[in-house]
């Protein structure tokens, strides 16, 4: 059975007869992983395993663990700090802020993997413009060719250990002041303003070290009066045309209050689908996935299917060799000190 265009999640710590049945039906082709599925290492990795068994190929499994205060799993693995410190390393020490950022990546890879996740959604490359709620720490740094840079080593770490980045959100969530899981942010700033936005992507995607995208749900007004995920402007003219990008494209949660507007779970799935988005994430709301996963039960397009194939992770490690290497135990020491810094008080 090929994957399908639905990421779902799940609600507890182990796998229900109703999330195996869930998970069996041709539209879905993911899970994505929240803290309240984690209690433990072993416990998430028997988690992971069960879900992976379901089909094949096995489902794409993802989790948000981007570091500070973006991370589902805590303990039992590394307490990474805020993209922003980065930034502010960066600042200092241009070379070894993108050493450590390699490293950053790499580790949070690793760790994942060692679990059998395929995927942590990142890293967040919006800038920042000192505005957003809900991107604040999370953005690398103001200027976009740190952004760029730091970005890029990252997602070199991540690769490094088996896992694909998955850069978000899709042309730029910094420069709004809402959260777009409460309500639908507008951007009114022109074009020229927003390709700023864009040149990390730009960067990425011309040095190949991004496979994947997540779209904002954002109203881009001077440009297109569709949020970016619902837009084939977007999707297809920007991303797709004039960066060249070839990787897979995911639609953020459609469970979000920005996307109620525009109609049931399932319109909202065709939608992003059509703009060409080639997953959509559907969170938080279990009757509402059922009905766009049996809304696209006989949805088929075989061009995602090869871009989210290449999605899965490579490499998996067992954790205990992972945790007695010394690569492991370097970057574990590096980022314990890191989240001893007075200035990571801002993740609490």
């Amino acid at each position: 059975m090929s994957l399908g265009p639905v990421m779902l999640d799940i609600e507890g710590l182990a796998l229900s007869p109703a999330d195996r049945d869930l998970l069996r039906e041709p539209a879905v082709g993911g899970v994505i992983l929240f803290a309240r599925n984690f209690e433990s290492v072993e416990q998430v990795t028997d988690l992971v395993s069960d879900i992976r068994a379901l089909r094949s190929p096995p489902l794409l499994i993802a989790v948000d663990h981007e570091g500070g205060r973006v991370q589902r799993f805590r303990d039992g693995f590394t307490v990474m700090p805020a993209m922003r410190d980065f930034g502010r390393e960066y600042d200092r020490d241009r070379d070894g802020a993108l050493a450590i950022a390699r490293k950053a990546g790499w580790l949070i890879a690793s760790e994942l993997r060692a679990a059998g996740i395929d995927l942590s959604f990142g890293p967040c490359v919006d800038l920042d413009w000192g505005i957003s709620e809900i991107i604040g720490n999370r953005s690398f740094h103001r200027k976009p060719e740190a952004v760029g840079e730091l970005a890029g080593a990252f997602s070199r770490g991540l690769r490094s250990a088996g896992m694909a980045a998955v850069a978000k959100h899709f042309p730029g969530h910094g420069a709004v002041v809402a959260d777009s899981h409460l309500r639908l942010p507008v951007d009114r700033r022109d074009y020229g303003l927003i390709l700023d936005d864009m040149r990390p992507y730009e960067s990425m995607i011309s040095t190949g070290v991004v496979a994947g995208v997540m779209l904002a749900h954002i109203v881009y007004q001077a440009i297109d009066n569709l949020p970016a995920g619902f837009s084939e402007y977007w999707i297809k003219r920007e991303l797709r045309s004039r960066l060249g990008f070839g990787g897979a494209v995911f639609c953020d949660d459609l469970s979000m209050k920005a996307t109620a507007s525009y109609g049931s779970m399932a319109d909202r799935a065709r939608l992003a689908l059509q703009a060409g988005c080639d997953m959509i994430l559907v969170c938080n709301d279990r009757d509402r996935a059922q009905r766009a996963v049996q809304a696209l039960n006989d949805y088929s397009s075989p061009l995602s299917l090869v871009r989210l194939a290449r999605l899965h992770g490579t490499g998996q490690v067992m954790r205990e060799t992972l945790l007695a290497s010394d690569e492991w135990q370097e970057a574990n020491r590096l980022f314990s000190k890191w989240s001893e810094r007075p200035e990571l008080q801002l993740d609490a």
